[in-house]
C-alpha cells in the first residue's frame, strides 16, 4: 500500500480538493491502471470528487459526505446531525490543529469579529474522538470555549473507518 497525502488544509477550500486529487493522480498513476482508494469523503466538493471517480473507473472513495461520518458511522452521525442541527463537529485531528485549521485558517485570528458570522448559527462542539488522548480532549474543549460553543464528546474509536476502508477496497478487488 502506497499511501500519499494531499495538505489538510484543503478542507477550508473543498473546491480545490479536486484538481490536487487530480494533479496526484497524474503524477503518480497517468494511465489509470492503478486500484486506487481515496480516503476522502465527499467533503464539500458538491459532488466534483463523485465526477471524478466516474472518469476513473480505478478510483473509489470511502462512503459518506464528510470524514465525521466514517469515523462515527453513518447511522450514529445521522443521529447526532438530526438531534442538534447546530452542531460543529471535530476528529482528533481537526482538535489537535484546531488553530491552524480554523481559527487561522477562517482568518479569526486577525478578524474575530467574523466569529458571529461563521459560527453564530451554532450551538454545540462535538468531538467525535478516535482515541481517548487527554490532550485531544483539551483541545476540543478549548475550541468549543473560543467559539462560545456547548461541548460535547463522543469516543467512536477506529472501528467505523476501518469498517469503510475494508468495505471499499473489497469493492476494488
Amino acid at each position: 500500500v502506497d499511501v500519499r497525502y494531499l495538505p489538510a488544509n484543503l478542507h477550508n477550500r473543498p473546491d480545490r480538493i479536486v484538481p490536487a486529487l487530480r494533479e496526484l493522480l497524474d503524477e503518480l498513476d497517468p494511465h489509470g491502471d492503478r486500484d486506487v482508494l481515496i480516503g476522502y469523503a465527499d467533503c464539500g466538493t458538491g459532488g466534483t470528487l463523485d465526477a471524478l471517480l466516474a472518469e476513473r473507473p480505478n478510483l473509489r472513495r470511502l462512503p459518506g459526505d464528510h470524514c465525521y461520518e466514517f469515523f462515527a458511522g453513518s447511522p450514529l452521525f445521522r443521529e447526532l446531525a438530526e438531534a442538534e442541527l447546530g452542531t460543529f463537529y471535530l476528529t482528533d485531528f481537526l482538535a489537535k490543529h484546531f488553530d491552524a485549521l480554523v481559527w487561522q485558517g477562517l482568518r479569526l485570528d486577525r478578524h474575530p469579529e467574523l466569529l458571529p458570522t461563521y459560527f453564530g448559527n451554532y450551538t454545540t462542539l462535538m468531538l467525535l474522538s478516535q482515541t481517548e488522548r487527554d490532550d485531544v480532549l483539551a483541545a476540543g474543549r478549548e475550541a468549543a470555549d473560543r467559539l462560545g460553543l456547548q461541548f460535547q464528546h463522543r469516543h467512536v474509536g477506529l472501528s467505523h473507518f476501518h469498517d469503510a476502508v475494508s468495505v471499499t477496497l473489497r469493492k476494488v478487488a
